[in-house]
């Protein structure tokens, strides 16, 4: 069948959600990753702006060859490349249908990336963990990776063993798990960037249903990537109270009991990326370049104001849960903000989720600013 998504038409064998139904067999394509398409060619046309000389565009894994074809359509010389004989063919066919340039081929991405590199942008966008294809991709990424990561629950630390194997780090389940799983990610792109004597950092990066995208640009030298394996680190996270704290740095330091209340349910995890996981300009420049041609405009526009608008600090807390810990019913998010910064804290909304909240202010600060009972 064909469909029609951000002025390109394309012919699509299976439409199936990945996420929920699986990859199965042959070709497929998610219409639940428009919003994921719609992003990312707003943030071709704005780093088009921002590194004119970025033209290469390697669509890593093609399947029906929408994001490649998109690419296309707005003017990158792209490569749809693809282990599946089908999804080579579909891929070129949709090129040629839309009357764009384009090359597509039948190749493993790895082999291709060290065989044809080095290209300029390079967008993994895998069923599941893009660690496999990452030092292939940062080794011969020039300007820009773009990254997907289905595997929510290994990232976010519900499944914890397999977190630690795929990603080098110790995530853990916590109030924040979106954030935590998006700087888990980020952590082990920014150590094996670091591997080629390349800084990677994330300008650009969300968590929206059940994957954590991020848009990494790289820049070489052993001092810059020295200075980017310099913002990862740990966070130390009291279940009971729910303090936590940042540090920075590879050895960890964990401690054996909370500070505020002393309980001992203190988790430890790390190294987590603690940097900005956005360039607000860029993230402005993202968003106004959405057009209304695409069918997820209007989400997109909200998620990426959301990210502009975020405080770096490196968790969020979950409204609710503040409120549930302090007794009390929850009052609507926007008034809950106003608060905060009417007593004098930095505070945003975050994009991870309708509750999330990002401050300055310690939990007592916060109390105090929203329930004003100086407890």
């Amino acid at each position: 069948m064909d469909i029609e998504e951000g002025g390109v038409t394309v012919e699509v064998p299976e439409a199936r959600d990945g996420a929920s139904e699986g990859t199965g067999g042959g070709v497929f394509f998610n219409p639940t990753q428009e919003l994921n398409r719609d992003v990312t060619v707003a943030a071709l046309r704005a780093y088009r702006d921002r590194e004119p000389r970025a033209a290469t565009y390697l669509d890593a894994m093609a399947a029906s060859g929408v994001r490649g074809v998109r690419a296309a359509a707005e003017g990158y010389d792209v490569t749809c490349a693809d282990v599946d004989a089908d999804a080579v063919d579909l891929a070129e066919r949709n090129l040629e249908a839309n009357g764009l340039e384009g090359e597509a081929v039948r190749r493993d991405v790895n082999a291709l990336l060290y065989d044809e590199g080095p290209f300029d942008v390079v967008d993994l966008d895998p069923y599941g963990t893009p660690v496999p294809f990452a030092d292939a991709a940062f080794a011969n990424g020039r300007n820009l990776v773009c990254v997907t990561a289905t595997d929510t629950a290994p990232l976010c630390g519900a499944h914890l063993n397999s977190g630690i194997r795929k990603y080098g780090a110790v995530p853990r389940n916590t109030d924040y798990h979106p954030e935590m799983g998006l700087r888990t990610l980020v952590s082990a792109l920014v150590r094996t960037a670091a591997r080629y004597d390349k800084a990677a950092r994330p300008i650009l990066s969300h968590v929206s249903r059940h994957y954590a995208r991020t848009y990494l640009e790289l820049e070489s030298g052993a001092r810059a990537a020295d200075d980017a394996v310099g913002e990862l680190g740990y966070v130390d996270n009291c279940e009971d109270c729910l303090w936590r704290e940042a540090t920075a740095g590879l050895i960890a330091d964990p401690v054996d009991a909370c500070p505020v209340c002393d309980g001992d349910r203190v988790l430890t995890a790390g190294p987590i990326w603690l940097g900005p996981v956005a360039d607000v300009e860029f993230a402005r420049a993202v968003r106004e370049r959405v057009t209304d041609d695409m069918g997820e405009a209007k989400r997109a526009r909200k998620l990426l104001g959301t990210v502009a608008r975020e405080l770096d600090t490196p968790t969020h807390y979950d409204q609710h849960r503040l409120y549930k810990q302090w007794g009390e019913p929850a009052i609507g998010m926007e008034e809950f903000v106003e608060r905060l910064r009417a007593a004098g804290h930095e505070a945003s909304r975050a994009h991870y989720r309708g509750t999330a909240v990002k401050s300055s202010a310690s939990i007592p600060e916060m109390r105090e600013a929203v329930l004003g009972d100086g407890a």
